[in-house]
């Protein structure tokens, strides 16, 4: 059985890489990709997943989304992504256009036509998600789960204590949180020892025009990087196709939203603020091995993809 998915996201290299891995996988129905301001500005973010679309000849929507955060001032990440998202990574010309839908009505549209709850994976900050449930209540029951690429148990990645995606938008963050759905937290706990090893790196080359492409990116991103490179948004795929790939457990998570500690998520480890309740799985160590060994077959499929079109 394919499993259905929307995803919402603000490519960026890593996002690019989960993106890749969405539309080729013969296990995952993607019939949405929404996107959001986050590692680069929302038009960016938006040319970004439409070339990746046209790049793979694939015919999924792409919605474009919220252009700054519900309160907190937009912070991009182009240093790390590069001014385009891509690194110095630039792609053919294409004319695909996004849907006239915003992210939010498309994402209502679709969840509430489909015959089935859907697995929602946002790999960006959480505004879309956050407008989406404020708006449409009401949609929560076409929800499955959300796998959502964010947050750290220890230590951030644009302070000591939050991760760039919380630290985008905190209050989207909480709003979700708070949403009674289930959620699989993949934060930098794991996404930080899921390393592209240099040999995966290398052979990426060897694998086509899809894998050229994301060497090139992953060649921009993290260079020189000890051990090996994140692609910390590709772990919610494997999350959602390999999840014994993971150890988690249930932990409530709450949100900082103010102070030198904006963005960080808290869980409640003793059970001492919200009593037996969680609201989330928290992944919390990573198979490396076997994730490297996964990602070089998905590239395989995507190159064999390219091939029958």
């Amino acid at each position: 059985m394919m499993e259905p998915v929307l995803l919402d996201t603000d490519p960026g290299i890593d996002d690019a890489a989960a993106i890749a891995v969405a539309i080729n996988d013969p296990h995952i129905d993607l019939q949405l990709i929404t996107t959001v301001a986050g590692n680069v500005t929302v038009d960016k973010t938006t040319r970004n997943a439409l070339n990746l679309v046209s790049f793979f000849k694939a015919g999924i929507p792409v919605a474009a989304g919220a252009e700054q955060p519900l309160i907190k001032p937009f912070e991009d990440a182009a240093r790390i992504h590069g001014e385009s998202g891509m690194g110095d990574y630039v792609f053919p010309k294409y004319d695909h256009k996004p849907i006239p839908q915003t992210a939010v009505e498309a994402l209502y549209t679709t969840l509430k036509n489909s015959p089935v709850p859907m697995t929602l994976i946002p790999t960006g900050s959480y505004t879309n998600i956050a407008l989406l449930l404020a708006e449409h209540p009401d949609v929560k029951p076409k929800i499955k789960r959300i796998i959502a690429m964010g947050g750290a148990l220890h230590g951030g990645n644009m302070t000591s204590a939050a991760e760039f995606n919380v630290f985008t938008d905190p209050e989207a963050a909480e709003i979700m949180y708070q949403s009674g759905l289930p959620i699989v937290m993949v934060g930098l706990d794991v996404t930080m020892k899921a390393l592209l090893t240099d040999e995966t790196l290398a052979q990426l080359g060897q694998m086509g025009p899809a894998g050229v492409m994301l060497q090139k990116l992953f060649t921009h991103y993290y260079q020189g990087h000890e051990g090996g490179i994140p692609v910390h948004d590709v772990n919610t795929l494997a999350y959602l196709l390999h999840p014994e790939f993971y150890t988690t457990h249930p932990y409530w998570i709450d949100i900082q939203l103010n102070g030198p500690a904006v963005g960080a998520t808290i869980a409640d480890i003793r059970g001492a603020y919200h009593g037996e309740k969680t609201n989330a799985n928290v992944c919390e160590t990573i198979d490396a091995p076997a994730f490297n060994a996964w990602f070089l077959r998905e590239v395989a499929q995507m190159q064999t993809n390219l091939e029958q079109h």
